[in-house]
């Protein structure tokens, strides 16, 4: 089967000298394209840029990218091509850099523009702004592809990393979703759009239940 892997961070330019970025490391996108290989599918593997895993790399096709929208791009391009499944496991950011201002002692902001903000300037604000989301848009690059999304949450419990996994499924036209993180609080989950959840005890079982669940369709 044609598989497309997204593994690892995504960033956004504060200025050209500094970014916002996560924690992810790009491990297990990266060991999940290995082992869909092994199995012998056809998988390209889209690779943050900041990825701290050094592991082998074994895809037929490792495509690095760098921020959300150059993901975004990137996946679209991939999708004037056949697939049969696509795992969005990348770290997408939810915020990139809006206007940054400085802020008088009379209380008044001035936005700033800088290649390289200097502390010089003192304390300075720096807006947030969500970025697209990338998973909404797949169903349409993707449409006959399965497709499975992550819901990684650190607050909260269980049920509600389950609810938000739902709600994932529902709104972005997903066939299942991957739920982990320490408000899981358990290795990973497999929810399917049917509501079926699989608990998972680590990744090689989690892969295994991503292979048969793409080939039971």
């Amino acid at each position: 089967m044609k598989c497309v892997v997204t593994a690892g961070p995504t960033f956004e330019l504060l200025d050209q000298a500094r970014r916002l970025t996560n924690f992810s490391t790009g491990r297990l996108g990266t060991e999940l394209a290995n082992f869909l290989t092994a199995r012998g599918h056809d998988v390209t593997l889209l690779l943050g840029e900041q990825s701290t895993h050094c592991g082998e790399r074994n895809a037929a096709n490792v495509i690095r990218f760098a921020t959300t929208a150059d993901l975004s791009a990137k996946l679209e391009a991939l999708a004037q091509q056949n697939c049969d499944a696509v795992f969005h496991a990348a770290a997408v950011s939810d915020f990139m850099f809006g206007k940054v201002w400085s802020r008088a002692a009379s209380g008044e902001l001035t936005e700033i523009k800088s290649g390289k903000f200097s502390t010089r300037q003192g304390n300075l604000l720096a807006e947030l702004v969500p970025t697209p989301k990338i998973i909404a848009s797949l169903r349409d690059w993707f449409p006959k592809a399965q497709i499975v999304g992550w819901k990684y949450e650190v607050d909260g419990d269980q049920a509600g990393v389950l609810k938000a996994a739902q709600v994932q499924m529902r709104e972005c036209r997903t066939d299942a979703c991957v739920t982990n993180g320490p408000a899981y609080g358990r290795s990973f989950g497999l929810l399917t759009a049917d509501g079926k959840l699989s608990d998972l005890g680590g990744s090689e079982e989690l892969f295994s239940a991503l292979e048969l669940l793409i080939q039971s369709r």
